[in-house]
């Protein structure tokens, strides 16, 4: 079969299309411009046509076109499609289809999805059970991949082969998916874009939780307010077990012992792996060992040492972007380095998360002592042309609030122009022996060339 998707280089298409081609498919497809992992899959063989999209791309020996949520129905690669009679479906349709072909383990949750997803994974390899995974960052135990092919038709004491899949919640994707096994890690307000209230939010992961299989389990975080809200409100279901996760200061000191990973967000997170495990019969030590060895993912406080121009300067790549991740990352960073000077060089990620969130980012970065601000990273299909706060406005505003609170010495810039040109002055202003934050969830990683 041939199978072509609209967007391949997203991080969950670009998964799908690997799952496909170890299906033994013909796949090809699109983005709008390079980029890592465009890159990747064209090392790996793939087919990618990359520019405008156009209808021309869309021939009738197609079988199959996939489309990301981001991809409008004007597109004219889909209008091209739907033209031809080719079947169309939506990226997280086709992930729902396979949740009921598999065993499935769906992660989902505001913050720590690929982090709870990732150590998840590295747990069950190692009990044997060879699970297939799709995740939304690049794990090094997967030869840096977003994608892991299970090879067992059937896994031991399991009636299907395993999947565990990162379950996002933006434009409702997550509905789509039939679990085994569910986890939530927390809820938040979050993607308000598409949900516009919290509300919203809630009964979205309430509906997820109710798309629980027959005789499956439910594994929820009882630290998060948002997911306590969200319990009140669900029906008692005998058929489907639930199991809540607390990180006392107990659990806290025992998993910081084998957890390379800093942070108590993180720590929350192998809790949430560790119940999981538990509950499929996995043992302790095993759980503990495969958690020990995971060493983080691409992007997700990814640490790097560099030697610029006699400074020598930790660089701490993190994908966080709402204000609850980026003071999670900034704690951590303090837990892991203590007194040594902290630098942030953050991009905003799409306009309409920081007209939603403002005020929560205005006070997201306290503890810093060197907060730079570049544009909003905007994102194609998602952005409406008519809101105007943006990284200026941001900037104004957090020093107004240091300024009240006699942070006086603490001063956050907003810096524009080029990449390279950026990176100039972030160098300048680093020092010997300090820390430097490169914060964000859209392109503001390719800065590290420039260094």
């Amino acid at each position: 079969m041939k199978i072509y998707f609209i967007g391949i280089g997203g991080i969950g298409m670009s998964a799908l299309a690997r799952y496909y081609k170890t299906q033994k498919h013909i796949i090809s497809g699109s983005d709008l411009s390079r980029s890592e992992i465009i890159n990747d899959l064209i090392e790996e063989g793939f087919a990618v046509k990359i520019g405008k999209h156009n209808g021309q791309n869309i021939t009738k020996d197609i079988d199959l076109v996939v489309y990301s949520a981001a991809i409008l129905d004007k597109n004219p690669e889909l209008k091209r499609a739907r033209e031809l009679g080719i079947v169309v479906k939506r990226y997280s349709t086709v992930l729902g289809e396979l949740t009921n072909k598999y065993y499935s383990i769906c992660v989902a949750g505001a913050h720590g999805k690929s982090t709870t997803t990732a150590m998840l994974s590295l747990v069950l390899i190692r009990a044997g059970l060879d699970p297939t995974v799709i995740i939304g960052t690049k794990l090094k135990e997967f030869g840096n991949s977003n994608f892991r092919n299970g090879r067992r038709k059937i896994s031991a004491n399991f009636k299907k082969p395993i999947l565990i899949l990162e379950a996002d919640e933006w434009s409702g994707s997550f509905l789509n998916y039939a679990s085994d096994i569910a986890i939530i890690t927390n809820i938040e307000k979050e993607h308000l874009d598409y949900y516009k209230k919290f509300k919203n939010v809630v009964n979205a992961f309430k509906v997820f939780s109710s798309h629980v299989k027959k005789g499956g389990m439910l594994i929820l975080n009882k630290d998060s307010k948002g997911v306590l809200k969200m319990v009140e409100s669900l029906s008692a279901n005998d058929e489907v077990k639930r199991f809540f996760y607390h990180l006392d200061e107990k659990d806290n000191k025992e998993i910081v012992k084998f957890l390379n990973i800093p942070g108590r967000h993180n720590r929350s997170n192998a809790l949430a792996v560790i119940t999981a495990a538990t509950v499929l019969g996995i043992k302790k030590e095993l759980i503990f060992e495969a958690i020990a060895s995971y060493q983080g993912s691409w992007r997700r406080f990814e640490v790097s040492e560099k030697s610029i121009k006699d400074k020598k300067i930790t660089i701490i790549n993190d994908y966080a972007h709402h204000p609850t991740e980026i003071i999670a990352t900034i704690q951590a960073v303090k837990e892991k380095y203590h007194k040594q000077k902290i630098h942030v060089l953050f991009q905003p990620h799409q306009r309409q998360r920081m007209f939603y969130l403002f005020k929560s980012f205005i006070s997201a970065f306290d503890g810093t002592d060197n907060l730079m601000i570049i544009d909003i990273y905007e994102v194609e299909g998602r952005e409406k042309n008519n809101i105007e706060i943006g990284s200026k406005e941001l900037v104004v505003a957090i020093n107004e609030r240091w300024n009240k609170k006699g942070l006086g010495l603490n001063v956050a810039k907003y810096l524009e122009g080029k990449l390279s040109e950026i990176a100039q002055l972030v160098l300048e202003s680093a020092k010997d022996n300090e820390i430097l934050i490169i914060m964000g969830a859209g392109d503001i990683w390719e800065i590290n060339k420039y260094f």
